[in-house]
């Protein structure tokens, strides 16, 4: 019998399953309803509910409701630092079964070479993790990135099976004033899946924007902003990050009416708050804490993600749909007692009778020589652009102070929280160094360095002290990348990332406590954010307001250009 034969004869009850789920409650994502009976699955599919079955193996859930398992509608598996293997085994325990990733990180510093990286590592994990083809590589033409990708370059790309389409298209000015490189891109994608990201778009730019073909979009930091993307067509996905915090303002609108048009995603998360707070099940029971209704919560964290980006096959408990289920004690609660992704139960002994694949992008870090001497910031005019940093999201204030050049060098205020930021091209190119000023991080003394830099991923430092700067971007070439703390003269923490500068070959738990030891190295120096190296690594991405900097200099987002 072939595939679908077989299926139809266990649904029947005429073959016995290979799996049975007796005992427990399914919640419908279409009527709301708590439905009795076994559920049965066979291979990677459900194949009966609310009936009762026979299996090779059963297992008693009772007193379990169980709901279809999660889909992260857009994330970047780089900055959980970890490889796409520790990140399968750090989030896929927690309810996530699929996760939609943009490799746009690893793609910017070694091109097309990082995105086969995760279409390969796809074929082995037990999340599905589908891989988007990387549109804005690098984001803009204002920063010095390690690889370039045009459409020419994705048509190859594309076919894998972890494919769904074109991934975030940052680049709105390129969208919307038809940019010939942006226009080949969409044409190659036209009637597909096209991501978007355009944050504080609105009126005649955001309709030429959706009119591109743009369906989903993720940068929506108020309620104002995604209600009318909602109105125009687009689907909402609320964003909970380590830096972008969304979901509290977003809250009010995800409602039982909108929640087939609204998505929950992470963007960038790290393990230190993967594993104090979660992933997806931390945003689902933190929108019921704020009254979101549960039906609404779990339609946004499946069935409506699987809508949104085309995958017929998950999002419900139902017969022919995947075997992706996630067994809760309490649904409010949202702690996974169990998780089966694709007809697999998630344990240990899954993880480990996984595939794997050579890690890529070592010895990326190709930094010039740094002394004290290169984070100085001259000019003779006192009026001085500073980036005004909003913790909790990666939006930044175009601010102006007086600063006065002293022997040609506008030096640090701490006192102003005025702390000397830098971005150093390391891919080879050019050796660009720029510097600026930005208040928000509290730094005191020392310095902070990384080469998670978004999305050139050159290196970003900010501190007070330059010779502290100098050791702590010098130290990255030597570790291949990663994060350093340094202070009078020393290194105080350090994490090193040699995949491409962008993760750990350690595990998760290893990375997890390597950052626990820089947060509070920062601490130390005086720094008041929660999560001071993404909040850097933001401060360097020239496609989010107002003001930013890369390696070519200080960039105005709104008039999208750099400054002189």
């Amino acid at each position: 019998m072939s595939h679908t034969e077989t299926r139809i004869a266990a649904a029947r009850g005429e073959r016995p399953a290979d799996l049975v789920l007796r005992g427990g409650r399914v919640l419908d994502l279409v009527t709301g309803d708590l439905l009795e009976g076994d559920v049965a699955v066979l291979g990677d599919r459900i194949v009966g509910t609310c009936e009762s079955y026979e299996a090779a193996r059963v297992i008693d859930v009772t007193g379990l409701t169980l709901v279809p398992g999660f889909i992260d509608t857009h994330l970047h598996v780089e900055s959980s630092l970890v490889t796409p293997f520790e990140f399968d085994r750090c989030v896929t325990p927690l309810g996530v079964t699929t996760a939609i990733c943009d490799p746009h990180e690893i793609a910017n510093v070694i091109g097309a070479d990082g995105i086969r990286y995760f279409q390969s590592a796809s074929e082995h994990l037990l999340m599905d993790l589908r891989v988007q083809l990387s549109s804005c590589v690098p984001s803009t033409d204002m920063e010095t990135s390690g690889a370039t990708l045009t459409a020419e370059d994705l048509a190859p790309l594309r076919g894998h099976p972890s494919g769904i389409g074109l991934a975030e298209v940052m680049n709105y000015p390129g969208v919307i004033h038809r940019d010939p490189a942006m226009m080949a891109k969409l044409a190659l994608f036209e009637g597909g899946h096209m991501d978007g990201h355009c944050p504080l778009l609105s009126g005649r730019d955001l309709n030429a924007y959706i009119a591109a073909g743009i369906r989903t979009e993720h940068e929506a930091t108020s309620e104002n902003e995604a209600r009318e993307k909602l109105r125009k067509g687009m689907r909402v996905l609320i964003r909970e990050g380590s830096v972008s915090k969304d979901l509290h303002a977003l809250a009010p609108l995800l409602t039982e009416r909108t929640a087939p048009y609204m998505c929950l995603c992470t963007d960038d998360r790290n393990p230190l708050d993967i594993g104090e707070e979660g992933h997806l099940d931390h945003m689902i029971r933190t929108l019921i804490g704020l009254g979101v209704p549960p039906l609404a919560a779990y339609r946004a964290a499946s069935l409506s993600a699987a809508e949104a980006f085309g995958l017929k096959d998950r999002g419900l408990i139902a017969p022919g749909y995947r075997a992706d289920i996630v067994a809760l004690p309490d649904l409010a609660e949202c702690r996974a007692e169990m998780v089966i992704a694709g007809g697999r139960i998630v344990d240990d002994a899954a993880f480990a009778a996984r595939g794997s694949i050579d890690p890529v992008g070592r010895k990326s870090v190709h930094a010039p020589p740094l002394t004290p001497a290169s984070f100085r910031s001259p000019g003779n005019r006192a009026e001085t652009p500073v980036i005004g940093i909003r913790e909790g999201q990666i939006l930044t204030d175009h601010l102006t102070e007086e600063i006065e050049p002293v022997d040609g060098d506008k030096r640090p205020d701490p006192a102003r929280d005025l702390v000397r930021i830098a971005v150093v091209e390391r891919h080879g190119r050019n050796g660009n160094i720029s510097t600026g000023f930005v208040r928000g991080f509290g730094l005191t003394r020392g310095a902070i360095a990384s080469t998670v830099c978004h999305d050139h991923h050159n290196i970003a430092c900010v501190g007070i002290d330059y010779e502290d700067m100098a050791l702590a971007a010098s130290r990255l070439s030597e570790i291949e990348g990663g994060f350093v703390v340094t202070a009078g003269g020393e290194i105080l923490a350090e994490l090193a990332l040699p995949v491409a500068g962008l993760m750990s070959l350690g595990t998760f738990e290893e990375v997890r406590r390597d950052l626990e030891t820089l947060r509070h190295a920062a601490k130390s120096l005086g720094v008041t954010l929660n999560e001071p190296f993404l909040q850097l690594a933001f401060l360097a991405l020239p496609v989010i307001p107002a003001l930013k900097i890369t390696d070519r200099g200080m960039v105005d987002v709104t008039r999208f250009e750099l400054l002189p």
